[in-house]
């Protein structure tokens, strides 16, 4: 097990947007816009100072209509409206200026974008939350994996870490903490692995959460998920803490939802919206 949940540092009553950093999510798709909308919601919920979502040009004005407290970046698409090759260069652009990225949400899945997901991570240096497709186009890639360029944060659902691991979900059931953590430990990455008692691992020291409900099972909360861990990191909290840190107060938001309305109806934007009344609650809570 590992230490007390960490907390957040209070913020100085001269705090600017530039102390809370900048978060850039690079994700979504024609198909899959709203995921990483939900990633941004999250992301703006938990604290970052900028968050800027960098989409291809098929779906930038949709994303762009979300939420008006995020900043977009339109980058080139191939014919099917995903993020293409040729938006490298933008997006290293964008990440001179980031404080942490994270990838994935709604991105979908192409040749393209497999190449593309192992290149950022084999070469951006700041600290990068991999989430849904981007941890798909990894689990052909162990060269990668082997080889981040800087802090890494993965967050699998079983699935997806079956995937990356070479496993069978059902191995992923039976066995989460040995895999999370012998995973985590080879490809010097933290661990997120998303479900009941969600793990936090980085090979070291290991977090088991213990908020949410079942009303999270529905799609788009992994995304709002991506977007807190990012947001905490753009906060300076280091890697692990971030993630530790956001998997409990994101599950700690669902069940206030839950409190109020129910399992059966919660939606991931519901999640999104009670983040700050989680964060009350933990700044509250005796240390």
């Amino acid at each position: 097990m590992t230490d007390p949940l960490p907390k957040l540092p209070a913020r100085r009553p001269d705090s600017h947007k530039g102390d809370f950093g900048t978060a850039l999510l690079i994700g979504g798709s024609r198909d899959m816009p709203g995921a990483i909308a939900l990633c941004g919601m999250g992301a703006l919920r938990s604290g970052a100072g900028l968050v800027r979502l960098a989409v291809p040009s098929a779906c930038h004005s949709i994303v762009a209509s979300f939420e008006p407290s995020y900043m977009t970046a339109a980058l080139a698409c191939d014919a099917d409206g995903r993020i293409s090759a040729a938006a490298r260069d933008r997006l290293m652009e964008l990440v001179a200026h980031s404080t942490a990225v994270a990838i994935g949400p709604g991105m979908g899945r192409s040749k393209e974008l497999d190449e593309l997901v192992a290149d950022l991570y084999m070469h951006v240096a700041l600290p990068m939350i991999v989430d849904a497709d981007a941890l798909n186009a990894l689990s052909g890639k162990p060269a990668a994996l082997e080889k981040p360029g800087g802090p890494r944060i993965l967050t699998p659902h079983p699935g997806e870490f079956a995937r990356l691991a070479g496993v069978t979900t059902a191995e992923v059931q039976a066995k989460r903490q040995t895999l999370a953590e012998t995973f985590a430990a080879w490809s010097h990455a933290i661990v997120v692995l998303k479900g009941y008692k969600t793990l936090i691992t980085d090979g070291k020291k290991t977090a088991v959460n213990e908020t949410g409900n079942p009303g999270m099972a529905t799609g788009g909360t992994g995304d709002v998920l991506t977007g807190v861990i990012t947001a905490l990191v753009c906060q300076k909290l280091a890697p692990f803490d971030a993630a530790h840190l956001g998997v409990h107060v994101h599950g700690l938001a669902a069940d206030r939802v839950s409190a109020e309305r129910g399992t059966h109806g919660m939606i991931a934007r519901d999640i999104a919206e009670f983040l700050p009344e989680a964060f009350l609650h933990v700044k509250r809570s005796p240390a």
